[in-house]
């Protein structure tokens, strides 16, 4: 670089025209790094305080020097600016702000001065080269791109993409994938960063996306978005699960994918070392999806908790290994592709369980209405499961089961009220103890018995209550009221309740125009107030 520095006008045009084309970037970056680089030389040859400005002619090369100075209203450094009077004798109609240039005499270059150019001008650049690097790759974010291995440091693939290099992580490449040098790889780039040593371009061989990317250029149908690809979960090297789904009614997603004699889901399968591919028809229907996720295993039953998003499968006895795959990876798989945990069992176990819970309901009954074990047992095979239902069921429904009379369903409903309310005066007293506010009670929906939960984990006043979250209360792993049966929209309901009595927002805020809730709200206030 110290020759353009040095090099005739002509010369110093056809280097930025060569740097240019090399590099491939602007003309003009290059040259406005000459031109820094002359400033840089100049400042050191007529005194660095000085402000020093360059320009090369784009057409003839020539090269000029100006010093610069500003005119300001009082003059703080002297060698870069001027008074208003001092400039309007060089130029009469000088204004505050205005900038007066001077002329210098050409500058004869020696050779730290060329060397100190030569740096900036390779320093500029080597900043736009990155510059155009980082432009050229940061939307292609999620391409498949093809480079040449360059070499494997510790694990870590670099690879050369013509105009840039990426790297793939030791994470990234495929396990037990021998990868050499100077043999073409292929790659998904999932990441693109700016740094201060140039951008850096990551590629991965295992995430989900690649392989979804490779199944779109094998599967034209993918291409057109006549086939989507809903999920894709990934053992990388070992197993895959990938969902499909047809928006042409015509066209079968899973015959699609696999192709004639398999010849497009093999293509997939080499390039991703052998890796197994199940594709398995997407359904809008959870509960297919999941029974279609865990083949090759046959699924008996599927019991769903959707507040947690969790599912329960049972399987024939003899189907248990497999539903599960070797180290889990069949049932992990599948929870991954669908978004569901998944629970399997056997027939047998989910038996065996329902017995527990019909005996522990049963109990429950028994206890509570003080009846004998076969009406315990009738009223739990006819679908009872609470107290509550039995008090305050209508006795029509009572009165359908065979053998009850009217007789005995009044005395069961009034067993089962006055038991739960014995409960709830029992529940009301420990609330008190606990120091839970009564205001706090007054909030519709909370039970005596949630309040003592709630007091329990010093929630004790309105404005406790009111700064909870609703997944603080319903989160099925550490809520505080994950015992009972409270959905996150009920929880937030009240927790709005309890902060518009508060007058911490209000009701339209709170309920957007509901009445009822908004009614809540005031009876509360309205309580809190009298007390």
């Amino acid at each position: 670089m110290a020759a353009a520095v040095s090099a005739n006008r002509l010369e110093l045009l056809q280097i930025a025209d060569l740097v240019a084309r090399e590099k491939s970037i602007e003309k003009d970056i290059v040259l406005e790094a000459m031109e820094e680089a002359i400033q840089k030389a100049a400042r050191s040859r007529y005194g660095a305080e000085n402000e020093i400005r360059a320009q090369i002619d784009k057409h003839n090369g020539d090269i000029r020097l100006f010093r610069v100075i500003e005119v300001v209203e009082e003059v703080e450094n002297p060698a870069t600016q001027i008074s208003l009077a001092d400039a309007q004798k060089e130029k009469p109609d000088a204004q505050i702000g205005d900038f007066l240039a001077s002329s210098l005499p050409p500058l004869d270059f020696g050779r730290i001065a060329a060397q100190t150019a030569k740096q900036v001008i390779v320093q500029k650049v080597r900043d736009a080269e990155r510059q155009r690097q980082y432009d050229e790759f940061k939307d292609r974010v999620g391409e498949i791109i093809t480079g040449v291995v360059k070499r494997v440091e510790y694990g870590n693939v670099i690879v050369d993409m013509g105009r840039a290099e990426a790297i793939m992580r030791r994470d990234q490449v495929i396990p037990r994938e021998h990868i050499r040098q100077n043999e073409r790889i292929r790659g998904l780039i999932y990441d693109v960063r700016r740094e201060n040593r140039g951008p850096q371009i990551f590629m991965s061989r295992t995430k989900p996306e690649f392989m979804a990317a490779l199944f779109a250029q094998e599967v034209p149908e993918i291409y057109d978005g006549i086939i989507e690809i809903r999920s894709v979960a990934r053992d990388p090297g070992s197993r895959a699960k990938i969902a499909v789904f047809s928006n042409d009614g015509s066209i079968d997603p899973v015959g699609a994918c696999v192709g004639m004699r398999g010849s497009r889901v093999q293509a997939v399968v080499n390039e991703l070392q052998g890796e197994k591919i199940d594709i398995i028809p997407w359904s809008p229907d959870v509960a297919s999806f999941i029974v279609n996720a865990l083949q090759p295993a046959e699924v008996t039953k599927v019991v769903m908790d959707e507040d947690r998003a969790r599912v329960e499968v049972v399987v024939p006895d003899e189907q248990l290994s497999l539903a599960i795959g070797r180290r889990g990876q069949n049932v992990r798989l599948a929870s991954q592709l669908t978004g569901w945990t998944i629970d399997i069992m056997t027939e047998a176990e989910e038996s065996e369980r329902r017995q527990e819970e019909f005996m522990a309901q049963s109990r429950r009954f028994m206890e509570a209405l003080d009846v004998d074990d076969t009406l315990a047992h009738l009223l739990v095979a006819e679908g009872f499961t609470e107290l509550e239902e039995i008090a305050y069921v209508e006795p029509e429904e009572l009165l359908s089961v065979e053998g009850f009379e009217e007789e005995l369903v009044g005395e069961l409903q009034r067993r089962a009220q006055e038991f739960l309310e014995k409960e709830a005066a029992e529940a009301d007293e420990k609330r008190r103890a606990l120091g839970v506010a009564d205001d706090l009670a007054d909030i519709e929906g909370l039970t005596p018995q949630m309040l003592v939960a709630l007091g329990e984990a010093e929630v004790k006043t309105l404005e406790d209550f009111a700064g909870c979250a609703a997944d603080e209360l319903t989160s099925k792993e550490d809520g505080i009221l994950k015992a009972f049966p409270l959905t996150e929209e009920d929880a937030s309901a009240m927790i709005m309740t309890a902060r518009v009595a508060l007058g911490w927002i209000s009701a339209e805020e709170a309920f957007g125009g509901h009445e009822e809730a908004e009614e809540d709200a005031e009876s509360v206030e309205a309580e809190a107030e009298t007390e």
